[in-house]
């Protein structure tokens, strides 16, 4: 295994704000465009059923916990209503509006260097990227790296936090399987595959191109 440096739990709960607040932006806008205001005080109103207050007091690991529970709520049931209201074509529409969005946010100066790097040596470029990666992603799950190089990498995971909670399919199917591959492989030049295997499913990235 490679030893992957550990991210603590302060920086889960504040990527997993920066989340919330990413799809505060996104999500209302696309329903709006597509639904009309009173669709938004909806949505909104089912998205408050389910939201539970992080105290103040907490330990950033159960600050991260309830942030991670909220998440999880408001992403399923944006999907759902998503579906019932718009239909596969909807779903498919926001999948654009994520990606875009994932995109428009991880622009900036060192998107920039990254390029300059792939145009010298794609091999260091891609290290960069999965070994950014490797760092940034454990806020979704626990996972295990088994192999990173600069033309491969696999992260293994047990048991994906996602698919502890329930009518979450969505999340994964929808999400990670979809949206995120469309994402890295449109900014940062790398696809992204999944193996899946019940709640446990092994994560590879190779360069494209």
């Amino acid at each position: 295994m490679v030893k992957v440096k550990e991210m603590p739990y302060s920086e889960k709960y504040t990527i997993m704000l920066d989340n919330v607040k990413l799809g505060d932006t996104l999500i209302p806008s696309f329903v709006q465009k597509h639904l009309g205001n009173q669709a938004v005080v909806e949505l909104q109103g089912i998205w408050r059923e389910g939201v539970k207050p992080i105290p103040g007091d907490a330990s950033f690991e159960e600050k991260y916990e309830i942030a991670y529970g909220n998440w999880i709520w408001r992403g399923k049931s944006t999907f759902s209503f998503i579906r019932k209201q718009m239909g596969e074509d909807g779903i498919e529409q926001l999948k654009r509006a994520q990606v875009e969005a994932l995109k428009r946010k991880n622009a900036g100066p060192a998107l920039f260097l990254l390029r300059l790097v792939r145009a010298l040596s794609p091999g260091s470029a891609f290290k960069m990227t999965a070994n950014q990666m490797t760092y940034r992603l454990q806020w979704i799950t626990p996972f295990s790296v088994s192999e990173l190089t600069r033309h491969r990498v696999v992260y293994n995971i047990p048991r994906c936090k996602i698919l502890d909670f329930p009518d979450s399919e969505d999340l994964c199917v929808i999400g990670c399987q979809s949206i995120y591959p469309m994402w890295v492989a449109e900014q940062f030049r790398v696809r992204m595959t999944f193996e899946r295997q019940g709640n446990s499913c092994t994560c590879t990235l190779i360069p494209l191109g």
